[in-house]
């Protein structure tokens, strides 16, 4: 059985429930996607479940370390993961302990990245996985994201739908060459 594969579950939190804070989100259907990765993997031992959680700086952040919205999902929380990863910036790879020199020692060669944010800390971390030299596959409808308003220098406000977030995450990956893109059902399908 080939178990040089491992999934990746980025930022899976309650904190990104909060609507309030965050807005409202895409694709609904984003934890039941990762919840069904999470069960392939388990059922079919196809390699190493890897949780990452971001701990953020910002203190009046629902994921601040401390914060109930710190906490992962209780579908990834229970999961019984291999690894939980803590960062504090985009990258998992950039986080404790060192997720590529524990992927290396594991003999792991393709990563399958999900979670929250597609377009921040998802996308990042696929993009760092690629440039490292792994195979990375991210299954895009088990991905999440929030829509993005910046001020520009004229003083107006532009906005980005998470919807064209999403997309443009599909085009930076795939177009990009760090990673392909694809869905839940093609992933499972593909791997173990």
């Amino acid at each position: 059985m080939k178990t040089d594969q491992a999934l990746v579950i980025i930022d899976v939190q309650q904190g990104f429930d909060d609507v309030d804070y965050w807005g409202p989100s895409t694709n609904p259907e984003c934890d039941a996607n990762i919840a069904r990765l999470i069960k392939h993997w388990k059922d079919a031992q196809v390699g190493p479940v890897v949780a990452v959680r971001h701990d953020s700086l910002n203190p009046a952040s629902p994921l601040a370390a401390g914060r109930p919205g710190n906490q992962l999902k209780d579908f990834v929380a229970d999961s019984g993961y291999d690894l939980l990863v803590t960062k504090t910036v985009n990258s998992a790879f950039l986080g404790q302990p060192a997720l590529a020199d524990w992927l290396h020692d594991r003999q792991i060669t393709d990563i399958v990245c999900c979670g929250i944010q597609t377009n921040m800390c998802v996308e990042t971390t696929a993009r760092m996985g690629g440039n490292l030299g792994f195979n990375v596959t991210v299954p895009l409808d088990a991905t999440r994201t929030f829509e993005i308003v910046r001020t520009l220098a004229d003083g107006a406000e532009d906005r980005m739908t998470a919807e064209d977030l999403m997309r443009a995450t599909a085009f930076n990956l795939d177009g990009g060459g760090f990673a392909t893109v694809t869905t839940t059902a093609e992933a499972l399908s593909i791997v173990g």
